[in-house]
Order: C-alpha cells, then structure tokens, then sequence
C-alpha cells in the first residue's frame, strides 16, 4: 500500500485572496503565485515516497464565477511547475450534494482506492474546515493551515500549522 499526502490547492498551494474574511480562488493563470516553500516542501515529500494529490472543491466554475477552461490552467500550471500526482477536482455546489466536495471523502477515498493508498498512513493538509473534515471521514491524519479566516473552524485537526512547508516538516519527521 502507498502513502499519500492529500493537499487543497487555493491557500495551501497558491496565494488565496481574502474578501470579506473568506478566501477566493485565483480567477486567472495572471493571478497564480505559488506559495514561498511549496515547491521545496513538495519535493521533500516526494523524494520520502509520498504520492502527491491535490483535491480541490472549484464550486465558481458552478456558480458562472469562473470558466472550468480557467481551473484546468491552473492545475496544469502547477502541475508542470511541481511534483504533483494528480489533480482531482470537484466542480459542484453544496447543493448538488456530490460525495467528491469536500467536506465529505469521496474525492480521497477514490484516490487511495485507484492508487491503492492506505488512508490511516495518509494525510490530509488544507486551509479550511471542510479539508479537515473531508481529511478525518477518510481516516487521514490532518493539517490545518490557520489563516483565522471569518468562517468557521475545524473541530480536531491532528495539527495546527502555518505552512505546507511546516506541516512537510513534521510529517517528515514522524
């Protein structure tokens, strides 16, 4: 069985924009800046033998904000530019009720069952409370980025970081 460390994208990987208190995707590949030590933190993580999926819930392209042309620019950018295994995406809204939107697992538990991925060694690292939860129904240990958005927080995250760079640190060192 592999080892995995789940990533969200938009705060964790890339800048996120804050309006209002609550983070917002980038809207254009223009807008893209990838996070000081993201690269070198994923690369560490790579080279430890850790598959690396971004799950990523991209409800604007739902909602008319964004163009789904514009989220796949995005994931191939970052892609090219890091080490990362695959991308999965989930274009819904709450009100679809899609298991892959985060807060609910689906988008983990099909990963780890279509790379044979043993969830309880696996772990789950985002900026937000759906992450976390999604991270925990899977069985991930989980990572919460606090940005002290206005929204609300996780519940029990395993740990509390204030970079993908430091939470690479600590799954490293475990």
């Amino acid at each position: 069985m592999k080892r995995a460390v789940f990533l969200d994208r938009d705060g964790v990987i890339n800048r996120a924009f804050v309006r209002s208190g609550r983070p917002h995707p980038p809207t254009s590949l223009d807008e893209l800046e990838i996070l000081p030590h993201v690269k070198s933190a994923l690369n560490d993580l790579k080279m430890a033998g850790y598959l690396l999926i971004v799950v990523t819930n991209q409800p604007d392209v739902t909602t008319g904000k964004i163009s789904k042309l514009v989220v796949e620019e995005i994931n191939r950018h970052l892609g090219n530019a890091l080490p990362i295994d695959q991308f999965r995406t989930c274009y819904h809204d709450d009100k679809d009720g899609c298991q892959c939107r985060k807060p609910l697992p689906g988008s983990l538990l099909e990963a780890a069952k279509e790379h044979q991925i043993d969830l309880n060694h696996s772990f789950m690292i985002g900026d937000r409370w759906r992450d976390i939860e999604a991270g925990a129904a899977a069985g991930c240990k989980t990572f919460f980025i606090k940005y002290d958005y206005q929204e609300k927080q996780p519940d029990t995250p395993n740990f509390i970081v204030s970079s993908l760079a430091e939470a690479a640190e600590i799954i490293l060192g475990e």
